[in-house]
């Protein structure tokens, strides 16, 4: 009798035990599932964005007044941006360029480029336009006045100067080169003519079409870029982008995907959105062969920009710090987590 109990004493604690590595089995299991389906959750170590100084660096591009090539305004502001990424340690290139518009006019115009880590041989490309419409063409009431272009354009460049003065001022920044490029002349373009398939792209998009054929450094390439553009209104909503899924929807998804792990999921909407052929990705996509997103304010359901996109009412007022947090530290999240560690 004592033999048997024995013998069913064993088989119990066996039982146990295999339920127990059964019950730690399907954790481990149900813990993988979770991390391969929310990759970008695991943890990073990336500093925090501030929204307020991004903020502050719009206002004061707005404060010069909109920065139309061939004006004061646009000159002074072009200056500011290059003190900028100097003062944050970044070395700067100008390209000087000298484009005709669509309707026959001659524009002073410079491309400036920041790089970071310049020695650094894996390399992300961040991009936004830095220059505003010469007329409202959108407004009802004003369509003949310059556009002030606080997220039409600010916006992004905002954005990318937090970014240029968080990894200047980390210790712990990422072994990885970015470079920074504000392409002037995108938004002197006849919108009447352009369209999805049209090369000149309506006359917009002067500045990325002539880096893409003239690049700051011979043979120049990223391993890929993010363009911003339209960043900064309330409630802002960007779908995964038409051409940015056709030439890069793996890093649309990376992105997206980290944005959503950081709770920023009500902005980088999980939806294809409207195909933007005339925005400055478009030529870095096709003519220099770098694959390059588009983080776009467009409305999911009429494909349509922001409410105030090309009119004289693109002014401050509109642009809100929660969803320039949101654009930032995704970002931010992105590049460290593309960072390999220091030897």
């Amino acid at each position: 009798m004592s033999d048997q109990r024995s013998a069913i004493a064993t088989r119990l604690l066996f039982w146990a035990y295999a339920s127990l590595l059964l019950f730690y089995s399907c954790r481990s299991r149900d813990s993988r599932h979770e991390n391969e389906q929310h990759p970008a959750a695991e943890a990073v170590q990336a500093p925090a964005f501030n929204a307020d100084s991004a903020y502050a660096f719009i206002e004061r591009q707005v404060g010069f007044g909109p920065r139309v090539p061939n004006t004061r305004p646009h000159v002074a502001c072009g200056d500011y941006l290059v003190k900028k990424l100097e003062s944050f340690g970044w070395k700067v290139i100008e390209q000087p360029f000298t484009p005709t518009t669509f309707d026959g006019k001659k524009l002073n115009a410079r491309n400036i480029i920041g790089v970071f880590n310049p020695e650094a041989k894996r390399r992300i490309l961040l991009a936004s336009h830095w220059d505003s419409r010469p007329f409202a063409d959108e407004d009802p009431h004003h369509k003949e006045k310059a556009v002030p272009a606080a997220n039409d354009g600010a916006s992004g460049v905002g954005v990318l100067l937090e970014l240029a003065r968080v990894l200047r001022a980390d210790s712990g920044r990422p072994d990885l080169g970015v470079d920074i490029i504000f392409f002037d002349a995108e938004d002197w373009g006849n919108s009447g003519s352009s369209s999805p398939d049209d090369e000149y792209m309506g006359g917009f998009c002067l500045g990325s079409q002539h880096w893409a054929r003239n690049k700051h450094i011979a043979n120049y390439s990223a391993y890929y870029g993010i363009l911003l553009d339209m960043v900064g209104a309330k409630d802002a909503r960007f779908p995964k982008e038409g051409i940015s899924m056709e030439y890069a929807g793996d890093i649309v998804n990376k992105v997206w995907a980290t944005g959503k792990a950081l709770g920023y999921g009500a902005y980088f909407v999980d939806n294809t959105g409207l195909r933007v052929g005339v925005d400055d990705h478009v030529a870095v996509n096709k003519i220099a062969r770098i694959p390059m997103i588009d983080i776009i304010h467009l409305d999911p359901s009429t494909g349509s920009f922001f409410d105030h996109w090309h009119t004289t009412n693109d002014t401050m007022e509109h642009i809100d710090p929660a969803t320039l947090k949101a654009v930032g530290q995704t970002l931010l999240h992105v590049l460290y987590q593309e960072s390999t560690p220091a030897l």
